[in-house]
């Protein structure tokens, strides 16, 4: 005979539960109905940016000779870490003011081949009617000071609810495959040392990112000898932005 299921609490958790007052209970309950309607939408954003992306990624591949993009991720902040940068921007903690001041909730990554692939996604993706654009950062015409290259846009798009359609705010991170190697290393490095990352390494981590930078200059330039296109390699953004 099969024995009993194990409990999904454990009893000092149920006992602790018991013995919160309905009040308090209540007011638990009522603020994770609250959150979950406040983070939806952020989740809704994501998967309206992922759809888009992919479309582009599978008419590249099903139509064109060449798919400029390699892959596509993304992430909503969880509850603590988005307690946490309310904090950091000494933000009022209400839900209105959070959706006001804190605008990559929700995130999408695209990862590309060459460094002319991320400006070239970049406007097609922005280029669509529905998308509006509200701020660019361009770390890779100008890298942080420790080598970190992406180009970070943060865009709105329409999320359509029961209730009617709400605009969301979702930052997109655009980067080679070097680039993105070179920022999972130093996300791991950092979570390591708790954000106390050694001088030394330090100084390593910017001489990869050095290294990481000339290996997309040169393959952009193997790339470019491999389909004719002669030249050096010229990126800008569009001048509307």
């Amino acid at each position: 005979m099969d024995s009993d299921p194990a409990p999904l609490l454990s009893t000092r958790a149920i006992m602790a539960l018991q013995s919160i007052d309905p009040a308090t209970l209540s007011e638990v309950q009522a603020f994770r109905e609250d959150f979950a309607r406040f983070i939806m939408p952020y989740k809704f954003g994501i998967d309206e940016i992922s759809t888009k992306v992919s479309i582009l990624r599978e008419e590249f591949a099903e139509l064109q000779d060449y798919n400029p993009i390699e892959h596509i991720s993304s992430r909503l902040k969880s509850a603590e870490s988005i307690e946490q940068k309310v904090i950091r921007k000494n933000c009022e903690p209400s839900f209105e003011a959070i959706r006001a001041a804190i605008t990559d909730i929700a995130g999408v990554r695209i990862v590309c081949s060459f460094v002319s692939d991320v400006y070239r996604v970049f406007e097609l993706l922005t280029a669509q009617e529905d998308v509006h654009v509200l701020q660019v950062k361009d770390y890779i015409a100008h890298p942080k000071p420790n080598g970190y290259k992406s180009l970070h846009v943060i865009v709105e798009v329409p999320v359509f609810l029961s209730g009617g359609p709400v605009a969301v705010p979702v930052e997109v991170q655009l980067r080679t495959v070097a680039m993105d190697f070179w920022a999972s290393l130093e996300h791991k490095i950092y979570y390591k040392y708790d954000g106390e990352v050694p001088e030394a390494l330090l100084r390593d981590l910017t001489a990869a990112a050095g290294t990481a930078g000339q290996l997309d200059i040169t393959m952009e330039d193997i790339h470019r000898q491999v389909r004719g296109d002669g030249g050096a390699a010229q990126y800008a953004l569009p001048v509307s932005v």
